[in-house]
């Protein structure tokens, strides 16, 4: 079910987004959802939170791979 009509948005595409751990505001980034007429806020975030509930940690799946590991810092910094 398209949820945002202005930027085309279905209920399954906020939801992919919030199971892979994506907050409210990120996905109005991403999407666009909410952030013109403001009509679809209520139903997105309900599809958002619904989500957030039936995968309470997907949140630390995205921080686990936004965080860099010391693989990835340079050598220079770490031995400073």
């Amino acid at each position: 079910m398209i949820v945002c009509v202005c930027h085309r948005v279905s209920d399954q595409t906020i939801a992919r987004a919030a199971r892979s751990g994506m907050g409210f505001d990120d996905i109005q980034l991403e999407l666009g959802v909410a952030t013109q007429c403001g009509k679809c806020e209520s139903c997105a975030r309900a599809v958002w939170s619904e989500c957030c509930r039936s995968h309470p940690l997907a949140h630390l799946q995205l921080e686990a791979s936004s965080t860099p590991s010391s693989a990835t810092i340079p050598l220079q910094l770490l031995t400073a």
